[in-house]
C-alpha cells in the first residue's frame, strides 16, 4: 500500500476533518467523529483561518514523496510489512504541544501508521520521525505478542528500539531531547527501583502511562528514557543491530532472566 494521498483528500476537505476521517472509517472499526477524536489527540489539525494558505507550505514541501522514499528503504533495511501511511497537518494552533514535539508527532499500529507534519519540518526530521515509526510498525509485526497483552517492560523496549533506529540512520541530532535527561548511573537507579518492580503493569492501566512519560510522582519521561538505556545497552553489548533485535523478546533486550529473578545490571 505505501503512502496513501492524503494531499488530494486535503485539498477537496480540509474545512471538515470529519469528512477526511470518513475515508479512514475502513481502516478502523469506529465513526468519522471517533477516529478525529482519536487522532486530534495525538497531534491531528484543527481547521484554522485562510486553511488553504497554511496548507500550501506542506504540500509544497511534498512530504508524502519524501516518506514513499523512505519507506522503500527500510522496509527492505527491516524486512517491513506493506501498509498504508497516512500524512495530515500537525494542530500546531497548540503552542504547548507544538513545543513539546517540535510540530510533529506519530502514530503507529501493527497494520496502519500516521504522521502530523508542519511547514517547520525539515526533511531530514521527517524521515526521522517516519523511522522512529515505522520501526514500531516492524516491531509489533515481529514480537509476536498481542498489543492488549503489551507490559510496560514491552512498551519502553519498543519505544527505545524506535528511537535507537534513529540514531542508527540519522545520529543523535535528530533524536528526541529526552534521551540525554538523565545519565547512565541515574538510569540504572531507576530501572532498578522504580521501573523493574513495576515492569508488568499493563498497557490499559493508568499507572503504565504515569511510568512510562512521568508524573508528579515518578520523573519525567522515566519509562522511554530507561527503555533506551536497556535497548542501547543490549545492541553495544551484543554489536548488533536494531533490525537484528526486531523479533527478540522484551526480557531478554532488558537482561532479565526468565526465572523472575532480579535483573543483571551493575551494582550502583
Amino acid at each position: 500500500m505505501g503512502i496513501i494521498r492524503t494531499d488530494k483528500w486535503l485539498l477537496e476537505h480540509y474545512e471538515s476533518p470529519l469528512h477526511v476521517c470518513e475515508k479512514l472509517e475502513d481502516y478502523f472499526q469506529a465513526t468519522a467523529l471517533e477516529i478525529y477524536d482519536y487522532l486530534y489527540v495525538h497531534g491531528m489539525y484543527h481547521p484554522v483561518n485562510n486553511g488553504m494558505n497554511h496548507l500550501k507550505p506542506l504540500l509544497k514541501a511534498n512530504p508524502w514523496k519524501v516518506i514513499q522514499d523512505e519507506y522503500h528503504t527500510l522496509q527492505e533495511l527491516w524486512g517491513g510489512p506493506d501498509i498504508p501511511i497516512f500524512i495530515f497537518p500537525f494542530n500546531d494552533s497548540d503552542s504547548e504541544l507544538t513545543m513539546h514535539t517540535g510540530g510533529k508527532s506519530g502514530l503507529a499500529f501493527r497494520d496502519k501508521l500516521f504522521l502530523f507534519l508542519s511547514k517547520e519540518n525539515s526533511e531530514l526530521e521527517i524521515r526521522a520521525l517516519f523511522t522512529h515509526e515505522y520501526n514500531h510498525v516492524c516491531r509489533l509485526e515481529k514480537y509476536r505478542k498481542k498489543e492488549e497483552d503489551y507490559t510496560l517492560l514491552d512498551t519502553i523496549i519498543l519505544e527505545g528500539l524506535a528511537e535507537y533506529a534513529v540514531k542508527e540512520r540519522y545520529g543523535g541530532n535528530y533524536q528526541a531531547n529526552w534521551i540525554s535527561a538523565y545519565v547512565e548511573v541515574e538510569l540504572e537507579k531507576l530501572w532498578k527501583t522504580i521501573i523493574y518492580p513495576n515492569q508488568n503493569v499493563r498497557k490499559n492501566d493508568y499507572k503504565h502511562q504515569e511510568l512510562l512519560f512521568g508524573s508528579n510522582k515518578y520523573p519525567k519521561m522515566i519509562g522511554y528514557c530507561v527503555g533506551y538505556y536497556l535497548v542501547t545497552r543490549y545492541l553495544e553489548t551484543n554489536n548488533i543491530s536494531t533490525s537484528e533485535l526486531l523479533v527478540h523478546s522484551s526480557r531478554e533486550i532488558a537482561h532479565e532472566k526468565t526465572d523472575g529473578s532480579s535483573p543483571s545490571v551493575h551494582p550502583l
